[in-house]
């Protein structure tokens, strides 16, 4: 398994990857629900962002030369603290036929290398709290809980 760097010529790979992953999110709070018929779009203009971004780099998750997930890091740094240097998952997806075969470890195996080679002290990571399965997983891999975040629907 490789984490390669993308460009703007794998956006649509990862657009319908976002896509998927943020069909599947919807389950989890109704604030995840999706309702832009051009969302796609959207979705395109986001990740040329992160493309562009100095801070924040997306890479295709690939097999055998075969993509099979997305992960997007952004660096991050906490002046004020002991542990100041981190690198967030912004976003982790494997696609559905591939996984619960070790990907997403793997995937964390090699962040944790990429955040260490980076000079980072700590990862960061969040997840839906009704999210079962994301939560192990992240617990799984040496992840512990820190935070919570609250939000309040305003209409």
């Amino acid at each position: 398994m490789e984490l390669i760097e993308a460009t703007a010529d794998d956006l649509d790979a990862l657009v319908d990857r976002w896509h998927s992953l943020a069909q599947s999110m919807e389950a989890y709070d109704e604030l995840n629900r999706l309702v832009r018929t051009d969302v796609r779009d959207i979705a395109k203009d986001g990740f040329q962002k992160y493309l562009d971004a100095e801070k924040t780099t997306a890479y295709l998750i690939v097999r055998e030369n075969e993509t099979i997930g997305y992960v997007i890091l952004r660096e991050g740094h906490h002046p004020s603290r002991q542990y100041s240097d981190f690198l967030r998952i912004v976003d982790l997806f494997i696609d559905d036929d591939q996984r619960s075969r070790g990907h997403g470890t793997s995937v964390v195996e090699r962040v944790t290398e990429m955040a260490r080679d980076r000079g980072c002290d700590h990862l960061k990571v969040s997840c839906e709290w009704q999210n079962e399965d994301a939560r192990r997983f992240y617990r799984e891999t040496d992840f512990r809980p820190k935070q919570i975040e609250y939000v309040q629907s305003l209409s």
